[in-house]
């Protein structure tokens, strides 16, 4: 039979080209073996079968015959018969047990498919291919882009308590520049973060976050005055970087905050045994620990130098009060006896100058973070409380979806 009227892969041409200079005296057996893998012996045998049966003798014995597992085509025009009929709309696998049970054709899952795809049956359930995730570049500024996220974890050992860790990196060069250590993941702990951030930094163009609650209004609820401006009432950590200028960016998918995910398995694995050799088994000392000598460890061994040397940090405008920027804020009408009342909290608010009353004024409330609490008439602090003695952990103060005549409801959430 002539080579040409052959269908044959490039490794067959390769073994007829072997065999055939060992034939001709071109090359010895030794070395053809070698070139083709395989021992002598059975080298010996394909040249045996090339000298009686020419080319054909070189290939595999199979190559004409059918496959013994070969579907025949009355089962095919079956299988596509069915699935376009009686079981149309069943995807592969359910269709492959109810034409075992009920039609006694016995056919695997993969070539009941491979007969629907090539029958143009196409798959009940269409199953996207995997999102392609493109490697961010980092900014090229430090403060230009901030990554901030909380990550719970037995950080004080496995005999602890369990905790949660909130820290923020900057993007530009990776260093870790704050780390607030909480019982669990809640807005007093990014306020916290935020101010120390604003002390030591001072204010960065953008932050990057995930959309979780704390910083994004995620119910569907709108109030009266919300439809009126337009506009959601943004969360407590919402409301601080709308006044600081600080653009947040949401997060579409965890693969986005990939920085400062990787951040926490390093932490998890080398913060974790740093508080386990100093002793810490508190959170104030472990914040104070890894703001402290751990940070700038790490920033030593992991930061990288941003592309620019100028950095983007806006610096705080003097007389900016960071204390009321960074905490709870509420709006509440002052009622007829002059006080406020936020939840179980009433707040008495003094007279003013020449006798002043304040019943019936829109008023602004302000719970700080140690605790305090504040009175605002526009930028007129009307009333500060004492620092209370107990630290205990705030809680948002959120209102109800109605208003009442004499002012403001408000419920305590943790």
């Amino acid at each position: 039979m002539d080579e040409g009227e052959w269908v044959v892969s490039q490794r067959d041409l390769q073994r007829m080209h072997v065999v055939r200079l060992t034939l001709e005296g071109r090359e010895s057996v030794e070395r053809g073996a070698k070139l083709l893998g395989i021992s002598s012996r059975q080298f010996k045998r394909l040249r045996k079968k090339a000298r009686e049966r020419g080319v054909e003798g070189v290939l595999h014995g199979n190559r004409a015959s059918k496959p013994w597992n070969r579907t025949v085509i009355e089962v095919i025009k079956k299988v596509l018969q069915l699935a376009k009929g009686r079981y149309q709309g069943l995807n592969d696998t359910h269709l492959t047990e109810k034409l075992r049970e009920k039609e006694s054709v016995r056919l695997s899952r993969a070539t009941v498919r491979r007969i629907l795809r090539q029958g143009g049956v196409a798959a009940a359930r269409k199953h996207r291919a995997k999102r392609h995730y493109k490697r961010r570049e980092r900014k090229a500024q430090e403060g230009e882009l901030l990554l901030w996220d909380g990550s719970p974890h037995r950080w004080l050992g496995e005999s602890g308590s369990k905790c949660t860790l909130v820290v923020a990196i900057d993007d530009a060069t990776g260093a870790l520049l704050h780390g607030v250590f909480a019982e669990q993941e809640d807005a007093q702990s990014y306020l916290s973060c935020l101010k120390e951030l604003l002390v030591e930094k001072g204010i960065p163009l953008a932050i990057y976050m995930d959309r979780h609650g704390i910083f994004k209004r995620n119910d569907a609820h709108w109030t009266l005055e919300e439809e009126l401006a337009g506009e959601r009432i943004p969360t407590q950590v919402g409301l601080a970087l709308k006044s600081l200028g600080v653009e947040p960016i949401f997060a579409l998918s965890p693969q986005a905050k990939g920085r400062v995910e990787r951040l926490f398995e390093t932490l998890q694995d080398r913060l974790v045994s740093e508080l386990r050799l100093a002793g810490i088994r508190t959170q104030d000392r472990a914040t104070a620990f890894v703001n402290g000598p751990f940070k700038s460890d790490f920033n030593r061994r992991f930061a990288k130098p941003p592309q620019q040397t100028q950095p983007a940090w806006r610096k705080v405008p003097r007389g900016l009060d960071l204390d009321r920027i960074c905490s709870f804020r509420y709006e509440a009408t002052v009622g007829n006896d002059n006080a406020v009342r936020v939840a179980p909290v009433i707040l008495d608010i003094p007279e003013g100058p020449r006798h002043r009353g304040y019943a019936k004024q829109r008023v602004e409330v302000r719970h700080l973070l140690d605790g305090r609490w504040r009175v605002y008439l526009k930028d007129e602090l009307l009333l500060e409380t004492d620092k209370p003695d107990l630290k205990m952990p705030l809680r948002t103060v959120r209102r109800r979806h109605r208003e009442r005549s004499r002012g403001v409801t408000f419920s305590l959430s943790s």
